[in-house]
């Protein structure tokens, strides 16, 4: 008798294991990103404004992002052709003839700001300061940790950001 019992119950757990109920609620909708690109931008020094900020590139975020978003910032560095851009994460430290020269960069929930400094004075690679472009990548907190933010190709493949979806920044 317990051989049977137990058999049925074996086969009532594989059988209720089948069973379907009503659809639930939807889930929580997929990781809201948007990418910004500052073109041909130019770094500022206002020694007399903020002495400690030495050359910098300061952006408002309209509308102000949430308090667990993320942003990452990448540099055009150049190109491998005209459709192929290389784009370098920042931070970033660039080893030149006259000095290291260092782009960092910090945000709120209102704004960015781009830095560089240097062990050097900047103002004699003007290359590295003036028509620079930068794409600014906003992401959910939550969805940050799983894609490698060092490469903005598997960033935008992982949020699925199209070249087309790019919003430009008069600056």
């Amino acid at each position: 008798m317990k051989k049977i019992i137990t058999l049925l119950a074996v086969i009532g757990m594989f059988g209720l294991q089948g069973c379907t109920g009503p659809e639930g609620p939807p889930g929580v909708p997929g990781p809201e990103s948007e990418v910004f690109e500052l073109k041909n931008v130019n770094f500022v020094n206002d020694p007399l404004d903020s002495p400690d900020k030495g050359y910098f590139i300061y952006q408002k975020l309209v509308p102000k992002i949430l308090d667990s978003d993320q942003i990452l910032i990448y540099r055009l560095a150049g190109t491998i052709d005209s459709s192929t851009p290389i784009w370098q994460s920042i931070p970033r430290t660039l080893y030149l003839a006259q000095g290291e020269l260092d782009y960092d960069f910090d945000f709120s929930k209102e704004d960015f700001i781009i830095y560089a400094r240097g062990t050097y004075n900047l103002a004699l690679t003007p290359q590295f300061l003036n028509n620079q472009t930068f794409r600014i990548v906003i992401i959910p907190g939550y969805f940050s940790k799983t894609i490698d933010k060092n490469n903005y190709q598997a960033v935008a493949k992982a949020l699925n950001i199209n070249e087309n979806q790019i919003h430009n920044i008069d600056f």
